[in-house]
């Protein structure tokens, strides 16, 4: 599929299949359209040519009613945590329920109590988001986009800005989270250390082309020189 913006072409070519239930991971410089790409995912953008099967239908020649059904089986974490200030930890984490189901308070005040344990945040319910820290923030967006309990979860930058310590306890909770779940991830991460420990394909974007696809002890063995510098660090090459 492909995809512009005016006169830049923001997706070229992209062919890609992401397999059920695995995490994979996007990497690639900024502006490469690894978010663009994530978002023709869940209908959040159309691609002008070729198509997106989401469980076999082409969402991109879907009418709005029907890309919010697909929706619906998506979770998401933006990249910079996308919390409402004016709401508490538990009524930000309960927003997906609020907006796509029919629970009763009861059964979401449950999910909700249950994503905070699970992400290592009991009792933090009350309090706001101007008064957490910044891996707090990110604990709080992981609830928020896996208690709906959807198939798909796509992850934007869930360590920006954390410590490496702090991110890597991320990647771990995001790696349990999936195992648990046996959701299909998608993930994007400037971290690729932290990012490559914990998923089971990795994908390349490079000026809106997909330049690679693999598993991840081919990317770290890559030869191709846009990735090995990539991965590796190097400071020379044609990045």
């Amino acid at each position: 599929m492909s995809k512009r913006y005016g006169v830049q072409d923001v997706l070229r070519d992209v062919a890609l299949e992401v397999p059920t239930g695995q995490v994979f991971g996007l990497i690639g410089p900024g502006a490469s359209g690894k978010s663009v790409l994530t978002k023709t995912f869940c209908g959040l953008v159309r691609p002008d040519r070729g198509g997106v099967e989401v469980d076999g239908q082409d969402i991109a020649r879907m009418s709005e009613i029907g890309l919010h059904a697909v929706r619906s089986r998506f979770g998401m974490q933006f990249q910079n945590n996308a919390l409402f200030t004016h709401l508490t930890v538990a009524e930000n984490i309960a927003f997906p329920l609020r907006r796509l189901t029919d629970l009763s308070d009861a059964e979401i005040r449950v999910r909700v109590e249950e994503r905070l344990e699970r992400v290592g945040l009991a009792g933090f319910g009350d309090r706001m988001p101007g008064g957490l820290s910044g891996g707090q923030k990110k604990r709080v967006g992981v609830a928020r986009a896996t208690v709906n309990q959807s198939p798909y979860i796509i992850y934007d930058e869930p360590t920006a800005g954390l410590d490496p310590v702090t991110s890597q306890k991320i990647f771990d909770l995001l790696r349990d989270e999936q195992r648990a779940t046996g959701n299909t991830v998608v993930m994007i991460s400037s971290d690729v250390g932290g990012l490559l420990t914990v998923l089971d394909r990795v994908g390349m974007m490079l000026r809106g082309k997909l330049i690679f696809h693999g598993t991840v002890p081919d990317a770290r063995s890559s030869l191709q020189p846009e990735v090995k510098q990539f991965i590796h660090g190097e400071t020379e090459g044609p990045l």
